[in-house]
């Protein structure tokens, strides 16, 4: 029996190392996650029951890598902070959701209207301060605002869903609040155990493969949204195209709009929040929804990956030109 313990070691450091490896790859393992979920339609259709799973396990990995003296810095000076918690947390949804209303898509395309509203009050990507990292710039004021945006989002999030969505979501917006507090502090809860028991210093050492275990974690959730991507692509294609442009069109729209806001702050601050602001987390609202949702629904939530994850690589050589120039605040 102890020999089958010494055999196992050998394989648990290949599997150690693999994820070291692959955590290395860093903007170039994102945007892959995207098109390899494309390909595998079988695989998509194997891992859709663990996407809630998936994505309570990035929630918890996040959490587990929050600095608590870069939280404690930016809490002496919270005045940026507080700006950009209101900005994307209240300001991004009632923008997106008065754009729907002036299009009429709440009567004239009620799936898609529902699509941008999750998206819209969705808090941002736990994923984006380390998209940041990767494209060279300074992630912990978008760590920061992305903490105090997940805070909020178990009250922004159903106040929006109320306000806009009303009967289109099955979900109550109190039973929606209840679930994202639920999935967030037992995201939270998780990481304090195991930053308890593992350690900081060992946590900090494993820096390599918790990237790898991120990059896993969303191929899972990204390969449950683009289970029909491929067959509807060959279906509707002039749709789907549409679609993806659309897609692209919010997302880059949420970014610029979000740097102009914040311009007076420096270059590389109002690029990089509104990079965070850009990248909502939709998966939380398919785990907090329950996957309970119109299949256009799943579709456009699929094509909004492409932008999300394809931004590090196509935007990095625009962040090395923004970078510097920050002013102080």
């Amino acid at each position: 029996m102890l020999g089958g313990v010494f055999l196992h070691v050998p394989v648990l450091n290949a599997l150690w190392a693999a994820l070291a490896w692959l955590g290395r790859q860093g903007a170039r393992a994102i945007a892959a996650v995207v098109f390899i979920a494309i390909v595998v339609p079988p695989f998509d259709a194997l891992v859709k029951p663990f996407v809630a799973e998936a994505i309570f396990a990035l929630l918890c990995l996040a959490f587990l890598r929050v600095d608590a003296a870069v939280l404690r810095s930016h809490i002496r000076r919270p005045g940026l902070v507080l700006a950009a918690t209101a900005w994307t947390s209240l300001a991004v949804p009632a923008l997106i959701g008065a754009a729907c209303l002036v299009a009429h898509l709440d009567t004239g395309w009620p799936a898609l209207f529902l699509a941008l509203m999750l998206q819209a009050v969705a808090s941002p990507m736990m994923a984006a301060p380390a998209f940041a990292a990767v494209m060279g710039l300074d992630a912990t004021l978008v760590l920061t605002t992305l903490v105090a945006s997940t805070a909020i989002t178990p009250l922004s999030a159903p106040l929006f869903a109320y306000a806009f969505l009303g009967p289109a979501l099955t979900l109550s917006p109190l039973a929606l609040g209840v679930k994202l507090f639920a999935i967030l502090a037992g995201a939270l809860l998780g990481a304090v155990l195991i930053r308890r028991f593992a350690g900081v210093a060992a946590i900090r050492r494993a820096n390599e493969q918790i990237d790898g275990m991120n990059i896993l974690l969303v191929f899972i959730f990204v390969a449950a949204v683009m289970e029909n991507v491929a067959r509807r692509f060959i279906e509707h294609p002039l749709t789907m195209i549409a679609l993806t442009v659309l897609a692209f069109a919010v997302t880059f729209a949420v970014l610029v709009l979000t740097a102009l806001v914040f311009a007076a702050t420096g270059r590389e601050r109002s690029f990089v929040l509104g990079l965070m602001a850009s990248q909502r987390n939709m998966g939380l609202m398919l785990a907090a929804t329950g996957g309970a949702l119109p299949d256009f629904t799943w579709i456009y939530f699929a094509l909004a990956q492409f932008p999300a994850y394809l931004s590090p690589l196509l935007l990095t050589p625009l962040a090395r030109r923004v970078k510097g120039g920050v002013k102080q605040t």
